[in-house]
């Protein structure tokens, strides 16, 4: 007798696909992003930079992806999901590369930023699009699956800057290793993108039917979206703070190589992709909320081990907390925006918008709190953060659509 499962219906199927799809960008934007962001040490060595200057720098990263987010939503209704990300994908790896040439070969810093604009905008399209997919595939499955992806962007993360470490502290130059990964990455996530869903199936209902969208404008208007958008910007900055300045904080903190920032930020980053492996679970019993009210909690406490602890191995043990606590701010904000299918698209544009200043305000105020105070002592900046976060919390409670279970 044959106990063989039934076969996946195709709608399934296309939805498994499709989910693999999305998660394997996930990643291959977070390798991108952790390359950059590991040999920034060695960068702000190679043009001899203040931490002001490095922020000024950091900064131009920042404005492509603003330019990128507010007409992201857009091209994505009109080209797609897939398209959006593979464009993005082709500027990244142009982005990265330019700015490997103005570091390493031609030494200037306009080089640089203008590299970092095009890879921030690059980066910034791919981010919307990939979260609005996800989005879409988590509809189409009826079940909560966005922390995953982010997990797979911090699996990503995690190998970047593994890889990047090991590339650092055997003298590759940094144009060589920034083209050969946003190379490889650009060509992984072009033909990934083939298994995305139809743009016709990105906002369809479980059954199928068209879900009746709301334009972006009137997402801005939405009390509670902007109050999501807030929270995950705040989540940003408890993120973002630590991919642009940990590795700095550690090294002119801690009097440690760079390879040994490097590191630090590894484990950062191992931290946050095993808080966004069971963040799932962990929502599912617990709730969205009090989840968050922990983050928040944990981030505070990790940066201030981080600042405060005296030697590199509490440092170290601090960034671990630090990373637990950063994990599900910002997938749970994702997926707060993406509770209701016929808001899911406008709400992740204008949530991702809002968030995402916090690329534009990070770099220069922690640049200005560096050139004062300290890199190290910066990264206080974190714990104001998380605080905001657990205060506008409430907003990210659940709204409950119609699910249906639909197995791993």
């Amino acid at each position: 007798m044959n106990h063989s499962a039934p076969a996946p219906s195709p709608e399934l199927a296309r939805a498994v696909r499709a989910r693999n799809a999305v998660a394997t960008v996930f990643a291959l934007n977070g390798l991108a992003l952790a390359s950059w962001m590991a040999r920034i040490p060695e960068v702000r060595d190679l043009l001899g930079l203040t931490p002001g200057e490095i922020g000024r720098v950091l900064l131009a990263l920042a404005v492509g992806s603003l330019i990128a987010l507010p007409t992201s939503g857009f091209v994505v209704s009109k080209i797609g999901a897939a398209r959006t990300v593979a464009g993005g994908s082709v500027l990244v790896a142009l982005g990265l590369t330019l700015a490997g040439v103005g570091a390493d070969t031609a030494g200037v810093v306009a080089v640089v930023a203008a590299g970092l604009v095009l890879f921030g905008y690059g980066s910034g399209s791919w981010d919307v699009a990939m979260n609005v997919e996800g989005a879409a595939v988590e509809r189409l499955l009826g079940r909560t699956i966005m922390p995953r992806f982010h997990a797979a962007f911090s699996l990503g993360t995690v190998t970047g800057a593994g890889l990047s470490a090991g590339i650092a502290a055997v003298g590759v130059p940094v144009v060589a290793h920034l083209a050969t990964v946003s190379t490889i990455a650009m060509i992984v996530t072009i033909i990934a993108t083939r298994s995305f869903l139809p743009h016709a199936a990105e906002v369809e209902d479980e059954d199928g039917t068209p879900v009746e969208k709301i334009s972006v404008l009137t997402a801005w208007r939405e009390p509670r979206t902007l109050l999501i958008g807030l929270m995950v910007m705040c989540a940003a900055l408890v993120e973002g703070i630590a991919n642009d300045w940990l590795a700095l904080g550690l090294v002119d903190g801690y009097e440690v190589s760079n390879t040994v920032g490097a590191i630090g930020f590894a484990i950062f980053l191992s931290a946050m992709t095993i808080g966004r492996m069971a963040g799932t679970q962990l929502v599912d019993r617990f709730g969205r909320l009090p989840i968050l009210r922990v983050s928040a909690v944990l981030a505070t406490g990790g940066v201030l081990l981080v600042v405060f602890g005296g030697s590199l191995w509490v440092a170290l043990a601090g960034s671990i907390v630090w990373g637990f606590g950063a994990a599900l701010g910002f997938p749970l904000g994702m997926s707060a925006g993406a509770d209701d299918p016929r808001r899911a698209a406008a709400r992740v544009s204008v949530i991702a918008s809002v968030g995402y200043t916090a690329f534009l305000a990070g770099p220069p105020i922690l640049g200005w709190l560096g050139d004062h105070e300290g890199v190290l002592n910066a990264l206080l900046a974190v714990a104001v953060a998380a605080t905001v976060l657990g205060l506008v919390s409430p907003a990210a409670r659940e709204e409950h659509p119609a699910r249906v279970e639909v197995g791993d």
